[in-house]
Order: C-alpha cells, then sequence, then structure tokens
C-alpha cells in the first residue's frame, strides 16, 4: 500500500514518528517539511492530495498544528474526503461512514500514541459501503 504524508512545522515530530512505525509495513512517500520553520500548509497538503486524487498513494497522512488547515485544503481535491480526527474513534468512522482516503492530525492537541492509533485505525479500517455508499456519492 502507498500512503502520501504531510506536514507543516508544526507536526515534524509527528510525521517523523508515525513514518518510523510505519515504513517497514507500508511505502511512504514524504511531501513534509523537515524542520521547525514556519511554512504554509497548502504546500505540504496540495502534494499528498494530488497523489490521493491521483492514485499514485492509497491513502493520505496530513499534519498540521489544528488538522484544519490540511483538511480544507485537502478537501479542494475532487477525489479526496480528508477527516480531521481526533482520537481513534473518529478515525475508523470517517472510513467506515464516509470513506475518507485522508486523514488529518491535530499536532497540537492530542499526543504521539493517540495520533498513531489514529493512523493504524485508519488505515486498517475498511469502508462499510451499503447506505454509507449512497451518501459518500452525493459528496
Amino acid at each position: 500500500m502507498n500512503i502520501s504524508i504531510g506536514n507543516d512545522h508544526a507536526g515534524v515530530d509527528y510525521k517523523n514518528f508515525i513514518i518510523e512505525e510505519l515504513q517497514e509495513k507500508y511505502n511512504i512517500v514524504n511531501h513534509g517539511t523537515d524542520n521547525e520553520s514556519s511554512v504554509d500548509y497548502p504546500d505540504f497538503a496540495h502534494p499528498v492530495s494530488s497523489d490521493v486524487n491521483n492514485k499514485k498513494s492509497d491513502l493520505g497522512i496530513l499534519i498540521c498544528g489544528s488538522g484544519n488547515g490540511v483538511a480544507m485544503t485537502a478537501n479542494k481535491h475532487k477525489k479526496v474526503r480528508a477527516a480531521l480526527c481526533w482520537n481513534q474513534e473518529i478515525a475508523m468512522l470517517a472510513k467506515q461512514h464516509n470513506n475518507a482516503n485522508v486523514v488529518c492530525i491535530p499536532a497540537r492537541f492530542i499526543s504521539k500514541e493517540e495520533t498513531l492509533k489514529i493512523v493504524k485505525s485508519f488505515i486498517e479500517t475498511n469502508f462499510e459501503g451499503g447506505r454509507h455508499e449512497r451518501r459518500v456519492n452525493k459528496i
């Protein structure tokens, strides 16, 4: 599975932590910044979203301070369904019910450990389809 990841200055440590945990099992494409100097989150959210939109990656992971900026940016891409997730249950529901393909992490509000739970649940959860398919098709 190909996963694209991106982050701004608030998510450098989180991105590195996630990559370290996932790189043995998944092919990770890093579009994020590697230092904590202030940068503009759209510059990193757009490449991840483009990868997902164009099926170069199966899923995307985006990290910024609140998660909102990267989520808003990602959702500008037609085939992207980005979900801001702050706990494991929200991540599972975003995938099960909304067929989300990009998870957005609020680095300033959750721990690295919770982030890893969110990311792993997001990757491992399947879309339920059924009644949810009709709703997703209306997006």
